[in-house]
């Protein structure tokens, strides 16, 4: 069986610049940061990459950014520069905001949608059970990530009160702007909550 070279392992061409790569080398170890020995072989297939690259730039092949050449410069310059990344933020943001794969984001948006499905064809009495499975399914999949069961309900019991409380401020809204809204207060304010969870529970940890 063929061995997949550096560039194959992080999913790129060898045409692609430093900042591609270097963003394919971050988005991968993001993805399989539970698996170390994934993240050695896309460390040791990113080293491979710039070590060759830097060969090439010795042979006058091509062009290294300064970044490369020069990292102790960037580490000077990064601080003065404006940038939206997570990996600039403040480390309590990153340990708060996830990133999470796509079938996290499916298996979460999938439960959730089931639930505002059910709200809205709900009656008035089994609006109380489906808010609590609400609270069950975020619980279990904020504990699914991180394994801090305590974390996972705290986070869950503070999302249940933002979002009843959006909601119910929501149909007020709506009422005092005479704007007809097809859907009950209780079925509003559920709704809003169950979208309040999916976020949670796919951008938090």
């Amino acid at each position: 069986m063929n061995e997949q070279t550096p560039y194959e392992i992080l999913g790129v061409s060898e045409e692609s610049s430093f900042e591609e790569i270097q963003d394919a080398k971050n988005r991968l170890i993001q993805e399989y940061k539970d698996n170390n020995k994934v993240i050695e072989n896309i460390e040791t297939a990113y080293d491979a990459i710039i070590m060759e690259r830097l060969r090439m730039r010795q042979e006058g092949k091509i062009k290294v950014p300064d970044r490369i050449r020069f990292p102790e410069r960037s580490e000077e310059i990064l601080p003065t520069v404006p940038s939206v990344s997570l990996n600039n933020s403040p480390s309590w943001l990153q340990r708060l905001i996830d990133t999470p794969s796509s079938q996290d984001l499916i298996i979460a948006g999938g439960v959730f949608a089931a639930l505002v499905t059910l709200t809205i064809f709900a009656q008035v009495s089994q609006m109380a059970l489906i808010l609590v499975l609400g609270v069950f399914a975020n619980v279990y999949l904020l504990n699914r990530k991180e394994q801090r069961f305590g974390r996972s309900l705290l986070m869950t019991l503070v999302g249940l009160l933002i979002g009843v409380a959006l909601g119910t401020g929501l149909t007020n809204l709506m009422g005092g702007a005479n704007l007809i809204v097809a859907l009950r207060e209780d079925q509003l304010a559920s709704i809003v909550t169950l979208i309040i969870f999916w976020l949670i529970s796919s951008f938090l940890r």
